[in-house]
């Protein structure tokens, strides 16, 4: 609630002062040389050590334990999946090749001072081409190699308001996602509540367009056919819904007191069809809305269940396909008992299925 300092620069010439090409492209294997199932890896962070474990699905044992930057954040998946990204709060990018017989650290790069959010490209043509790091510090974003992390561009973002173009002091990217239908990045500017398309097939890589969404945009994910981008603008209270395809807003969805799905669920429901939710960490609720508005459109975008959870503080819900349940955590919960439970949801019988205390120690993060 301060005014914030003024962020130092980072040019691209200090950002290729870091930049650390382990291992190059033509030393890495040409196929697989492992007998695991490297395709069903788990990257499991370990914030505070600064490391990533990877497990094998199957077996459960880890196969590897790696540094990477510190406070890691999140792990992205090549779309080859050969590769993790993971990027650390101090604005680290670690590339990780899983086809060794122990998954290595092939490269590093420090492209921020601060950050959060990384991707890969992922549209026909462009699979494992390129990274985009998103900066909360400074205040834009930086185009890599996607398989040496060799530095390509630094594009400073616009710090102008949704709100009659105001000019912000501090503008950070939150989530960036990939597009399945272009070549393109949707990339959340958190505080001034923009959408910025970021397109990776040309040779600056420039934001083509900007849409307006809502202010103190966070985390989000996809619908199920990969065409609308659902984000929480969590200090607005809302869920705002993006067509990727047609870039532009379609919804804005009233859920609860600070929406945080993280990159959120997709499921059938028995009555409402295709939907999605979203979990909040100011109050204990579970708010399912419809996500199917060619099959169902009078549900489409609309909270049609509210499901009460046994505390605030929640960080994320996940799925699977395969499952027929809907998890979620409590993680900031303020009670510490409460911040070790796990619920699950049944998507079939659309109601709470069972409560319980799912670590002994520290808090759980589903």
């Amino acid at each position: 609630e301060m005014p914030p300092p003024e962020p130092p620069g980072l040019d691209l010439d200090e950002i290729t002062e870091t930049w650390d090409l382990k291992i190059p492209v033509d030393e890495r294997p040409t196929s697989p040389q492992t007998t695991r199932d490297w395709q069903d890896y788990m990257g499991v962070i370990l914030r505070d050590a600064g490391k990533v474990a990877i497990f094998e699905g199957n077996s459960k044992k880890r196969v590897a334990l790696l540094d990477t930057g510190y406070a890691v954040h999140i792990l992205r998946s090549s779309k080859s999946g050969r590769y993790f990204y993971a990027i650390g709060r101090d604005g680290k990018v670690t590339l990780i090749d899983l086809w060794y017989e122990t998954p290595k650290v092939v490269a590093e790069v420090k492209g921020c001072i601060d950050a959060r959010s990384v991707e890969g490209s992922k549209f026909t043509g462009f699979e494992d081409k390129y990274i985009i790091e998103g900066c909360y510090w400074p205040m834009q974003y930086v185009i890599f190699d996607g398989l040496t992390l060799e530095p390509k561009t630094v594009v400073p973002i616009p710090q102008e308001s949704i709100k009659d173009g105001e000019e912000l002091d501090e503008v950070r990217i939150a989530a960036i996602a990939a597009s399945h239908s272009a070549p393109v990045w949707a990339v959340a500017l958190k505080e001034s509540g923009y959408i910025a398309i970021v397109d990776y097939s040309k040779d600056d890589f420039p934001i083509v367009k900007m849409i307006e969404a809502q202010r103190f945009l966070h985390d989000g994910g996809f619908d199920r056919t990969g065409r609308y981008f659902a984000i929480a603008a969590n200090m607005m209270n809302q869920m705002v819904v993006i067509d990727v395809e047609k870039q532009e807003r379609v919804a804005l969805i009233d859920t609860g007191d600070k929406p945080h799905p993280g990159r959120g669920a997709n499921w059938k429901d028995p009555k409402y069809g295709w939907v999605m939710a979203a979990t909040h960490m100011g109050e204990g609720k579970l708010a399912i809305y419809g996500a199917d508005p060619e099959g169902n459109p009078e549900h489409a975008w609309k909270v049609v269940r509210e499901v009460e959870l046994p505390s605030s503080g929640t960080l994320f819900l996940k799925t699977h396909a395969k499952s027929p349940w809907v998890w979620t955590d409590a993680t900031l919960a303020t009670n510490e008992k409460d911040s070790r439970r796990i619920c699950v949801y049944s998507k079939a019988k659309g109601e709470l299925q069972k409560c319980w205390i799912a670590t002994t120690d520290g808090r759980g993060v589903h």
